[in-house]
């Protein structure tokens, strides 16, 4: 772990970000205190939106009315 004044922080941050996505952890002082820590982003998730693209089918009839039975369930009524 590096620690470099906010100062020469300022003046070098192109560096610095290139040092912390190859793995560095640096922290910036104010007046010799630890005010803030530069770490590298990680690896994105491995899931994405549309992954499954083409691998489900939605019916036909899905949006067709429920049954009377099941429609009194979630409405909690009967008939």
């Amino acid at each position: 772990m590096i620690t470099i004044p906010l100062g020469e922080a300022k003046n070098n941050l192109s560096k610095l970000v290139d040092e912390a996505a190859a793995g560095q952890v640096i922290t910036i002082s104010k007046h010799g205190r630890a005010m803030a820590r530069l770490v590298p982003a990680g690896k994105p998730s491995e899931r994405r939106i549309g992954a499954m693209k083409g691998q489900l089918t939605v019916p036909d009839d899905f949006d067709a009315p429920l049954p009377d039975e099941l429609l009194d369930a979630f409405e909690g009524t009967a008939r």
